[in-house]
């Protein structure tokens, strides 16, 4: 079970807000716990090479470290005079990095995507899971159903516990 626990925790992992029963579900050592199905998921992710280099970029420019060093980064080509004005060289860049920017996050919600996908088809098969189990519960409730009126017919109609204090005549 332990291992299970450690296997089910990635505390590095970004979450997709999506969780099945609970809002934040925490083990005993306070690592959010995550579906087993997402895991299966990211390890299959991170055998592409390509995979692993896209989420890197996503995560990097979707960071506060990447606005900050794009400001320093533009501030030094305006203010140290790096071309003149009106900055031709700084704009096909910036419209470069753009285009590329935006299939990186293309690529980070066809991720999202697949994560939705494999989320939906897990909690499918739990459905039909669940749907079996009642069913058997459903035919084992019936089956207490008729035995319990093959008793009381068998005991001529008597509830058992008139059948029990009262003792028979003959």
């Amino acid at each position: 079970m332990t291992q299970h626990l450690e296997r089910a925790t990635m505390p590095g992992m970004v979450s997709s807000g999506l969780t099945i029963g609970v809002a934040k579900p925490a083990d005993a050592l306070g690592k959010r716990l995550v579906n087993p199905a997402l895991i299966e998921h990211a390890d299959e992710r991170r055998k592409s090479v390509e995979n692993r280099v896209a989420d890197r970029i996503t995560a990097f420019s979707g960071s506060m470290r990447f606005v900050y060093l794009h400001v320093l980064w533009f501030g030094l080509w305006i203010g140290l005079g790096a071309e003149a004005y009106p900055y031709g060289l700084l704009t096909m860049i910036v419209s470069l990095e753009a285009i590329f920017l935006s299939t990186f996050v293309m690529i980070s919600q066809n991720r999202a995507d697949a994560k939705r996908v494999v989320l939906a088809n897990q909690q499918w098969e739990t459905v039909q899971d669940e749907d079996k189990q009642n069913q058997e519960l459903l035919r084992l409730s019936n089956e207490i159903l008729e035995l319990t009126k093959a008793v009381h017919s068998s005991m001529g109609g008597r509830p058992p516990a008139a059948a029990a204090t009262t003792p028979e005549r003959s």
